[in-house]
């Protein structure tokens, strides 16, 4: 039986070309593509995928926060993330929300295969260029604190502030999750409570160097 495997990435180019590659591979198949967090979510609901790759720094729900949706509703699907980023936040957060690997961008495509096969064997894969880091990260620990603000949200408060920092207005957000716009006005007002901060503006800076959505957009 094929490995079912479903790729979340919003660059069509990455798609396709990694559909390419693993359609040559024994034992795998690509059954869908999702452009963002959100709809990657959706697909695995539906298409109940082996293996979903993950892009870490997608639009409307972060890879962060799919990740951790599609892991918690499916426990049989794994999740590797694939990433530009090396730095040990991202990663960390990463394996935090359930991801059973992380794969840098620039990685052979042998190394994603590998990563696969592991995970299904139900192993842990970490690109080799980034274990040394983590490895130092476990033995030196983060400054006391550090990482806290983060923490401090709720899932949900996380979701309302990376579509706050990708700009959507309070009532666009509310339609988006489904709910009133009241509740997203006091989710907002719990982050800046949590967070310490007074704008949008400050809240969009904060998202961005935590990773939950990227100046690339």
């Amino acid at each position: 039986m094929k490995a079912r495997i479903l790729l979340a990435d919003d660059h069509k180019i990455v798609c396709d070309g990694l559909r390419t590659l693993l359609e040559t591979e024994t034992g795998m198949e690509v059954i869908g593509e999702a452009a963002n967090g959100r709809a990657a979510v959706e697909m695995a609901a539906r298409l109940k995928p082996d293996v979903v790759i993950m892009d870490v720094a997608m639009p409307d729900l972060n890879g962060v926060e799919a990740t951790r949706q599609i892991t918690s509703a499916r426990a049989n699907t794994k999740v590797i993330a694939l990433s530009m980023h090396s730095d040990k936040r991202f990663v960390a957060e990463m394996f935090r929300a359930g991801a059973s690997g992380y794969l840098l961008k620039d990685a052979a495509f042998e190394e994603l295969s590998s990563a696969i096969r592991a995970v299904l064997d139900k192993r842990t894969y970490v690109s080799p260029s980034i274990a040394g880091a983590l490895v130092e990260d476990y033995v030196t620990r983060l400054p006391e604190g550090e990482g806290e603000g983060a923490a401090a949200l709720t899932a949900k408060e996380r979701e309302v502030l990376q579509l706050l920092a990708e700009g959507y207005s309070t009532k666009k957000i509310a339609r988006r999750l489904k709910v009133s716009v009241k509740t997203i006005e006091t989710h907002r007002q719990h982050i800046m409570t949590k967070l310490d901060l007074h704008s949008v503006a400050e809240l969009t800076k904060y998202a961005i160097r935590e990773g939950l959505t990227s100046l690339e957009r």
